[in-house]
């Protein structure tokens, strides 16, 4: 149901119900209009509030980053910026910033104590020892995150007070019992249909198309054909990773690795064990003598009106008072020991009930988890030497290939690949990390780059052999695709101008059934369908979808289904919302209306905020903070210019 409020919000209802907010903006006061004509060295501009390049940089490789991990693949900042993100980036810092820069205005801002507060919610702030705030800690962090101080308590204060203005907002809000009863009503309407659709098997078979027409064609859908700038590469790994399989194990180092890890990896001896604590030596001796003669431990210890203190398979650390774990650990199992002084309670007696034996595994033990560690270990040595040796053939003067070859190892040739780490049929190569490929891609054709850090003490060296601009692929390597597309495409031209023609037939007074006989179709007929219903029909499509609920009683129409077809349809009836059935929905969505209703205040909120602030943006000065020169570009950039107004 919230799905279609979406459409719903268009409406007359929607629009004087959610212009409210924005006559409260009014009747606020709210100065949003700032002096025009001040440069400043900002790429982003709302009045108080502005994002420095530095900070759009920061902004920008956190948004990419996050990108890349939904996608799954590398993406180039020029890349990026060529696909608009940019743009994207800056509309919502915009955004962003002019609702701060409103919120302000409006006099909420945050206490002192409240921003104070929440530094004391970082950990990391404070001295782990003292426990006290320590200026220098909090210093470094903020440091880390490319920011100052200030511009880190200008975040949070902004952040708080966008908080407790959505909550003032929030407080009580419930979407009206009306709008609710708009909205069952809009989404329970039903309609009954009669429709035939239409196929391959109703209409006449395109022919294959000539050279000529597929290069057309090609030419049509340039944008989608494209092949971005690939590049091949000469690669050479020192790689630890893949030598330590094929590494022998050197005895001497296993034993070395056993005696470093045995301790650690060894079980501790446990016991359990019941401690009674008492006051002087002479009551220890008497609940000594009562333990041995079979008394419970605990019985014992309510006698005489103190807690006793249990231990269940405990290693030795575990016990609280150090002298009670060294006697506890000399007794054996179903002893009692005598009076103990004890640091904590005075005296302590403990009767151990149960021992488990502690076990320091052998070599063969460890041999599994020793033996590969033991093999990187020394297949890392190997490529440290193996570096070493191509450093001294290629600072001699050899190429990348020789200088492998020199060192032991094999020169790879990859590609051509794009900055995705994908083939020509778009498919991914193996073995290409993301730092790999961002350094590929950033180096000139002929660049080559020495001994790169690939993490986990993986290294690479690397040529840059060939780049390839962005071009459309030769015909004969994309021929069997671009005639299946051409025939969908020319097979659905048929279908919707035979659609329009029964279409218009029916229109004229042709009936459902004789129309659909004209092509030997099938009539159906499809009763009580709503919108809630239909909204998750992927069958039909969106656009198909909005026919059928924009069609009024009588009406016929066509539309292509989500397949290689085309549907034509009459409505035979309208009818509204059975009361019983709106009342229950509108009952049982309330809170998600409402819900949805307060979303749609914010968006609004934001939507009057960039309204009244005006907020500006530097498009060239944003490239230029990711290093994204005009040059680089291979089109224009996307709508922004200097100083432009945020969309």
């Amino acid at each position: 149901m919230l799905h279609m409020f979406r459409r719903l919000a268009n409406t007359w209802v929607a629009r004087v119900l959610l212009g409210v907010l924005a006559l409260a903006f009014v009747f606020w006061g709210i100065n949003g209009t700032r002096q025009s004509g001040t440069l400043t060295n900002e790429v982003v501009h709302a009045g108080s509030h502005t994002i420095s390049p530095d900070s759009f940089k920061r902004y920008f490789q956190t948004a990419l980053q996050d990108a890349e991990k939904q996608a799954g693949q590398q993406v180039t900042n020029l890349d990026a910026v060529q696909h608009g993100f940019d743009v994207q980036l800056l509309q919502g810092l915009s955004s962003d910033e002019a609702f701060a820069e409103l919120t302000t205005r409006m006099g909420v801002r945050p206490a002192p104590d409240l921003i104070i507060g929440e530094l004391r919610k970082q950990p990391d702030f404070f001295d782990p020892i003292t426990g006290k705030f320590d200026q220098n800690a909090y210093q470094q962090k903020v440091s880390q995150l490319d920011m100052t101080t200030t511009q880190f308590e200008s975040q949070i204060r902004d952040e708080i007070a966008r908080d407790q203005l959505a909550t003032g907002l929030a407080a009580g809000l419930k979407a009206p019992r009306t709008l609710g009863a708009i909205v069952a009503d809009f989404e329970l309407e039903a309609r009954t249909l009669t429709y035939f659709t239409l196929d391959q098997h109703n209409v006449d078979q395109p022919a294959l198309p000539t050279d000529d027409q597929l290069m057309a064609f090609m030419k049509q859908n340039s944008t989608a054909l494209m092949r971005p700038e690939m590049r091949t590469l000469t690669v050479v790994r020192f790689s630890p990773k893949l030598m330590a399989p094929n590494m022998p194990v050197d005895p001497a180092a296993l034993q070395k690795a056993y005696d470093f890890k045995k301790d650690s990896l060894s079980t501790p001896e446990k016991r359990t064990l019941v401690e009674v604590p008492v006051r002087d030596a002479a009551t220890a001796a008497t609940v000594a003598k009562r333990i041995g003669a079979g008394e419970a431990p605990e019985a014992v210890a309510k006698s005489l009106n103190v807690q006793p203190i249990a231990y269940a398979d405990a290693i030795k650390s575990a016990v609280a008072d150090p002298k009670v774990a060294d006697a506890a650990f000399a007794l054996k199992e179903g002893q009692t020991s005598g009076p103990i002084q004890s640091d904590l309670s005075g005296y302590a007696v403990i009767k151990v009930s149960a021992v488990t034996p502690g076990k320091i595994p052998t070599l063969d033990d460890l041999r599994p988890q020793l033996e590969p560690q033991v093999k990187l270990d020394a297949a890392k040595k190997k490529a440290y030497d193996e570096v070493q040796k191509f450093d001294d053939a290629h600072g001699g003067g050899a190429n990348i290939v020789d200088a492998a070859s020199k060192a032991g190892l094999a020169a790879e040739t990859i590609g051509p690949i794009s900055a995705q780490g994908t083939d020509l049929n778009n498919k991914p190569v193996d073995g290409l990390s993301p730092k790999l490929l961002k350094d590929a891609f950033a180096q000139a054709q002929g660049g080559e780059i020495d001994d790169e850090d690939d993490g986990n003490g993986e290294y690479f060296s690397m040529r840059v052999d060939k780049v390839t601009p962005p071009a459309l692929p030769a015909l004969a390597d994309v021929k069997g695709q671009l005639i299946q597309d051409y025939m969908v495409q020319e097979m659905l031209k048929r279908l919707h101008a035979k659609a329009d023609e029964l279409t218009a037939a029916i229109k004229k007074g042709e009936t459902m059934d004789a129309a659909a006989a004209s092509v030997k179709a099938q009539v159906g007929h499809a009763v009580d369908i709503t919108r809630q219903g239909m909204a998750q029909n992927r069958a039909l499509g969106g656009e198909l979808l909005q026919k059928i609920f924009e069609a009024k009683q009588g009406e016929v129409f066509n539309g292509q289904t989500s397949q290689v077809q085309v549907m034509v349809a009459h409505v035979d009836t309208v009818a509204p919302a059975a009361p019983g059935v709106a009342a229950s929905m509108v009952l049982g969505q309330r809170t998600q209306l409402s819900e949805q209703l307060f979303q749609d205040m914010g968006d609004l909120a934001r939507t009057a905020a960039k309204e009244r602030i005006k907020p500006t943006f530097d498009i060239n000065l944003a490239r230029q903070a990711i290093s994204v020169s005009p040059d680089q570009l291979s089109s224009s950039p996307p709508a922004g210019t200097k100083k432009a107004p945020a969309p």
